[in-house]
């Protein structure tokens, strides 16, 4: 299967098939990812909290980011990459967003680049799109601006909130925007947006009105056992496995079941018995 392209994307919409569209941070991810076809891979800023402990994602960096974004560009050869850029990477300027953008293109190897802001980052987006790289919108709960707009809750809930959101979404589409993630927004006014707009949408916890939907990928597979999001549905328990697995290598490590002699290695007996007769003289 070749590499998907916004083309293909946009095909895919057109005759009614859903976008998927799941997180990742690293290579052995992406590579089962990319072989279970899903559609698009975002390297998100999340890898601040998922990954690396943070409380939020604003520690994440453009070096750090372009490090997990290499990894898992390498590790998928069919999914169409995504580079999720950091906070103050392109607030601060138009250039500097264009600079950064084109960092994660050149040296992650990815196929396009994520930002959050509506109306306010219209610029920023334009100038990146010039430089012909790919941007997808981000409205909604926008984790970067999680203090602004009163924390990590549903957006959109007043009339004139909506209302906010849908002109953001246009101002975005016209800035030159292939698509908009939509994250926490009522299910009814999602769908309406989508309707509104000739660029596809993405949902997460954004109702199935939209034209896909996307999930992180430690959420999906059950990695964390004490907290799934309520948008989110655990398709594996995989922490428990791996919890199981480390158990048991503890066990037999103390008991000294392992390492056995299938997992050693042998020397010569002429090499071992030189090799005796020599540290037996040390």
């Amino acid at each position: 299967m070749p590499k998907k392209t916004i083309p293909d994307l946009y095909a895919m919409v057109e005759r009614g098939e859903p976008l998927s569209m799941i997180t990742c941070y690293d290579y052995p991810s992406a590579r089962i990812i990319d072989k279970a076809g899903v559609d698009i891979v975002l390297v998100g800023d999340s890898v601040a909290m998922t990954v690396l402990g943070n409380p939020t994602t604003l520690p994440a960096t453009m070096d750090m980011m372009i490090v997990f974004a290499r990894a898992v560009a390498k590790g998928c050869e069919n999914a169409f990459v995504i580079g999720d850029m950091p906070y103050m990477s392109y607030q601060a300027s138009v250039s500097e967003a264009i600079h950064n953008a084109g960092r994660f293109m050149a040296e992650a190897g990815v196929d396009g680049v994520k930002l959050e802001g509506g109306r306010n980052m219209v610029e920023a987006v334009r100038g990146i799109t010039k430089a012909g790289i790919p941007v997808m919108g981000h409205l909604g709960l926008t984790p970067q601006s999680a203090s602004a707009i009163g924390g990590y809750r549903v957006q959109g809930r007043t009339a004139d909130a909506a209302i906010a959101l849908l002109e953001d979404a246009l101002a975005l589409q016209d800035a030159g925007v292939w698509s908009i993630l939509l994250e926490l927004v009522p299910a009814r006014v999602a769908e309406v947006i989508t309707e509104k707009l000739s660029i596809p949408t993405i949902s997460i916890g954004s109702g199935a009105g939209c034209s896909g939907h996307c999930q992180i990928f430690h959420d999906v597979v059950g990695m964390f056992e004490a907290f799934t999001p309520r948008h989110a549905k655990k398709y594996a328990d995989v922490g428990a496995i791996l919890r199981e697995a480390m158990e048991a290598f503890q066990r037999e490590i103390k008991d000294r079941t392992y390492p056995g002699p299938e997992h050693s290695f042998k020397i010569p007996t002429d090499a071992l018995k030189q090799f005796l007769d020599y540290a037996a003289k040390r």
